[in-house]
């Protein structure tokens, strides 16, 4: 999708980032040893576009349904303090963010790709589908990638924010 002029100064409000991790992050893909060991792939070119998006003074959150290591050790690795597992309540997480960011949601950015993303994608300011997420949820975005999930969409996503803020 093309970024209008509205999507720009949407994406040069944003103070907070907030990412769905399977599907946004990774491709979605779950890899299970047999162990039950669990593994995920993570982009580079996303890992440090949420670097410098963090560096420009963004908070960065994850925001996830599951619970995996594999989530914690990235997230630690791009020094995102806020990482949210086993989350059923999206929206309240939101809220608390929101508070502890001292921002407003219309200053707040959502990646999703699935229907469980809905709400928080209601209440933000820029709400982002990837460009393989839930058909439904593409159509309410605010903003879909030309990317996929793990494939680059969040380098994207953080590129028109930092466009936005004239980085």
């Amino acid at each position: 999708m093309r970024e209008s002029d509205d999507i720009r100064n949407r994406a040069a409000k944003i103070k907070l980032l907030l990412l769905d991790v399977d599907g946004v992050l990774t491709d979605g893909k779950i890899y299970l040893g047999r162990g039950g060991e669990e593994m995920k792939s993570f982009h580079v070119r996303d890992g440090s576009a949420l670097v410098r998006c963090r560096r420009a003074g963004v908070g960065v959150a994850l925001i996830s349904g599951r619970k995996s290591e594999a989530v914690v050790i990235r997230g630690r690795e791009l020094g995102i303090d806020d990482i949210f597992q086993g989350v059923e309540d999206k929206v309240g997480v939101l809220e608390d963010l929101l508070a502890r960011y001292s921002c407003d949601a219309l200053e707040t950015a959502y990646i999703g790709d699935d229907l469980p993303d809905r709400p928080v994608m209601r209440r933000v300011g820029l709400s982002v589908a990837v460009a393989d997420g839930h058909p439904a949820l593409r159509r309410e975005a605010d903003y879909v990638t030309a990317g996929r999930g793990g494939e680059g969409a969040v380098m994207e996503v953080v590129e028109m924010i930092l466009a936005g803020r004239g980085r």
